[in-house]
């Protein structure tokens, strides 16, 4: 049984197929540019070179097309028809309060997507559409929403209300959901393992920390808290969105610059947080680079991100009364040591001691590492996270009907015999 899980962005669809006989991913890629023109696809197989192709992709459309013709290619594809594909698993960025787990796409599963899709306007219209495309292109197989926002939907009421007039919760929805919630439920699935205890007995931390960035308190297994919040704007410092700031900003820089609210978005989305500090980046690696030759806005922009890190991590061990364990996950979280050393310094007082030199020899995306020294009361790790594998799972187990939501699904990677290939 192969599954194809999809990833649908404005302009890219990532792909990734899984033989779940033999557990092992045999074909991944993207689709670049789509709808924007001079589109390309990039396709990976383990144990061969990876194949680039210019084609154009006016829509999500062709662009599923094409990674369909791509795996039943003769020379570079890995089935030899398309029929071995048995499901497709497709994130779903937002899912409001209407769906708490995985659910079997049907006409009224896509129509309640598109009714909260005013709720990430940037997100959801692609997933719609690259949901749409594959039904079309594959119409014979069952099809899979899997929410970023369903792993949350365990937070008390009193985590996820704002302090605003409680009629814009019951009109419009507005409240904290969050996202990045495959990549939350992986990781401290795989900390729990580590730590050799149930879920359920578990408080941890997890940090995922990329060019988005999203924290989550989990308390006995569940999200009782998150960063992002009604969009994933809230929170972290992260590459160009500016996280938490104080809210009356926005009004103020509004009235100065003459800006439309359209505009004013833009700017706190794609031109704050690491990108507005420093003037010219978003990946760490070109800060940290910046910060060494004497750049003080680098050096600037590391310390607010660490700091803010930092606090996080405290406030997280206070709303969960108390933590087993903290992790850094996505390409920031696994590769840049030099943030989680800043992020970590100083909290020895909560049990956190960091051995330095394991945490600077801890930059990989395939290892889960340990980098804490054997004294310290809790513990900190790095795994890498795989969404794409939690999107199969989910897939299987409602195709085999033994799922059921992620706090009682048994997950292979919840195992201590599991081994990440």
């Amino acid at each position: 049984m192969d599954i194809l899980a999809l990833n649908c962005g404005s302009s890219s669809v990532k792909y990734q197929l899984f033989d779940w006989k033999k557990k092992q991913v045999i074909a991944k890629g993207m689709v670049e540019r789509v709808t924007i023109g001079d589109s390309f696809i990039v396709h990976e197989v383990p144990g061969r070179e990876t194949y680039r192709e210019e084609y154009e992709c006016p829509d999500h459309q062709v662009a599923i097309h094409l990674i369909i013709k791509m795996l039943a290619h003769p020379q570079y594809g890995v089935v030899q028809d398309i029929k071995q594909i048995s499901a497709v698993g497709h994130r779903v960025v937002h899912g409001g309060e209407k769906f708490t787990r995985s659910v079997m796409i049907d006409d009224n599963v896509l129509n309640a997507i598109k009714d909260v899709q005013h709720l990430a306007p940037l997100h959801n219209p692609p997933n719609i559409a690259g949901i749409e495309a594959a039904r079309s292109v594959l119409p014979e197989v069952p099809h899979v929403a899997i929410f970023d926002t369903a792993f949350h939907q365990t937070m008390p009421k009193h985590a996820y209300t704002y302090p605003l007039p409680f009629d814009w919760y019951e009109k419009y929805g507005v409240r904290r959901y969050g996202f990045h919630g495959t990549s939350h439920l992986y990781v401290s699935k795989r900390a729990a393992v580590l730590l050799g205890k149930d879920p359920k007995d578990c408080n941890i931390i997890t940090m995922h920390i990329g060019n988005g960035v999203s924290h989550s308190a989990i308390k006995g297994g569940v999200s009782v808290d998150t960063s992002m919040g009604l969009t994933p704007l809230e929170g972290a410092v992260m590459g160009t969105r500016c996280g938490d700031i104080d809210p009356a900003i926005p009004m103020f820089i509004q009235q100065q610059e003459n800006l439309s609210p359209k505009e004013l978005d833009s700017i706190l989305n794609k031109k704050s947080g690491v990108l507005g500090i420093t003037g010219q980046f978003t990946d760490r690696r070109d800060v940290l680079e910046g910060a060494a030759k004497g750049d003080e806005r680098c050096a600037l922009a590391l310390k607010i991100e660490a700091y803010r890190l930092k606090k996080y991590i405290g406030a997280y061990a206070a709303a969960t009364g108390g933590i087993d364990a903290v992790v850094f996950t996505a390409g920031v979280g696994e590769m840049g040591w030099q943030i989680r050393e800043m992020a970590l310094e100083g909290l020895e007082f909560m049990g956190i001691i960091l051995d330095r030199e394991k945490n600077k020899n801890t930059m990989t995306r395939k290892a889960e590492t340990l980098i804490t020294i054997p004294e310290s009361r809790v513990k900190v790790f790095v795994i890498p996270t795989d969404e794409e594998l939690v999107f199969t799972e989910d897939v299987v187990g409602i195709l085999e009907g033994t799922y059921t939501d992620h706090m009682n699904f048994r997950y292979s990677f919840a195992s201590r015999e599991f081994q990440r290939k």
